[in-house]
């Protein structure tokens, strides 16, 4: 009788049925309805920057993986950091911009690292800083969403709510909090969102952010859309909730906390609503600072990671210069995150305090 053999082989032990292209396709699949959003609000003209930046992405990584003889086109991964790359410009801006950005994210973010898995920042966030700071004007200009142009002042048409409230601030207005800066500046919201206003006692323009009634970058203009694909990211359970969950709890906490001393109201007066549902916080926390190479392993260090870019983003957005601090701020946690994983170790499988102890006790 033939005994059993005893196979003996390397981790991983445990095997699941995604793999790096499952989980890029379903990243891409959960930010749809931003995208299509998007492009509902703001026309056509955002579609091609959309096809722009995914070509460009998807072009360069294809003449990279010839250069090196890998096949790295279809996992998604250039697709998606095209789509996160679009997602994040203007409807209005020069189509050399995106695809600059996307050229940037594949090559010098990705490949110059050593390609997926080897980069140390979030490669569409590296190229939308990049072309912002190279391109500030076209970045900082965008165009009225349909849901708004009948009521838009072609003034203020190319700013965004956070950008006006930014302005206020700088021209010297104090005493209001960020919806009655806006209506200072003459910022209209829509009809739905000043009725539930009033039943609600939230800002209209908080409701007009919320459901994507407002100027801004593609993607980042519906936080009710990009919370959907965040759900389905979440019961799929391709990214947990230590990351996005204290990223915005810990802004939206600092905003009410501090938030209201730049416009002279103290402390205890900040927004809490409007400064999650502007500024591209929601697209940021839950589609790129949860990026599973940039980001803690433990989940301890996850929340550390996370609590890091709502103090950041919370700083530069109220006393900094830009008004839009989420890219910035997660690149730079990014750069922390190798620091956070030497500190913060997972537990061992199967170390427990007991065995410590006798470990301990065998030396003695």
């Amino acid at each position: 009788m033939n005994k059993p053999t005893l196979t003996v082989s390397s981790s991983p032990h445990l095997h699941a049925k995604t793999d790096t292209s499952s989980i890029m396709w379903s990243v891409s699949l959960a930010l749809a309805p931003a995208s299509l959003w998007g492009i509902y609000v703001f026309g056509l003209r955002s579609l091609l920057v959309l096809g722009v930046s995914i070509l460009s992405a998807m072009l360069c990584e294809y003449l990279l993986g010839r250069m090196s003889k890998e096949s790295t086109l279809w996992d998604g991964s250039a697709f998606l950091t095209g789509l996160l790359v679009g997602l994040n410009m203007s409807p209005s801006v020069p189509l050399f911009v995106p695809m600059i950005a996307s050229l940037f994210a594949i090559f010098v973010a990705k490949w110059t690292f050593g390609g997926l898995g080897a980069n140390w920042a979030n490669p569409a966030l590296a190229g939308r800083v990049f072309v912002f700071f190279s391109f500030t004007t076209p970045m900082s200009s965008f165009v009225t969403p349909k849901t708004l142009a009948s009521a838009m002042p072609d003034a203020i048409a190319s700013a965004t709510p956070l950008g006006l409230t930014k302005t206020a601030l700088a021209a010297g207005a104090s005493g209001l909090d960020s919806a009655g800066l806006l209506s200072q500046a003459g910022y209209p919201a829509t009809h739905l969102a000043q009725s539930l206003s009033s039943a609600t006692g939230i800002s209209a323009y908080s409701i007009d952010a919320f459901l994507g009634n407002v100027a801004g970058c593609i993607g980042e203009v519906s936080a009710l859309a990009l919370l959907i694909g965040g759900i389905y990211l979440l019961v799929r359970k391709i990214i947990t909730w230590h990351i996005p969950v204290t990223y915005l709890l810990s802004f939206a906490v600092l905003s009410w906390l501090f938030g209201g001393i730049p416009q002279g109201r103290g402390m205890f007066s900040g927004s809490f609503f409007s400064s999650i549902f502007t500024g591209g916080l929601i697209l940021g926390a839950l589609f790129m600072a949860t990026d599973y190479v940039t980001s803690p392993i433990s989940h301890k260090g996850q929340i550390i990671y996370a609590l890091g870019c709502g103090f950041f983003t919370f700083l530069f957005r109220y006393f900094g210069s830009m008004p839009e601090a989420v890219s910035v701020s997660i690149l730079l946690m990014n750069v922390v995150t190798p620091t956070i994983d030497r500190y913060v170790v997972p537990r061992k499988f199967g170390d427990t305090k007991e065995l410590r102890k006798k470990q301990k006790e065998a030396k003695v």
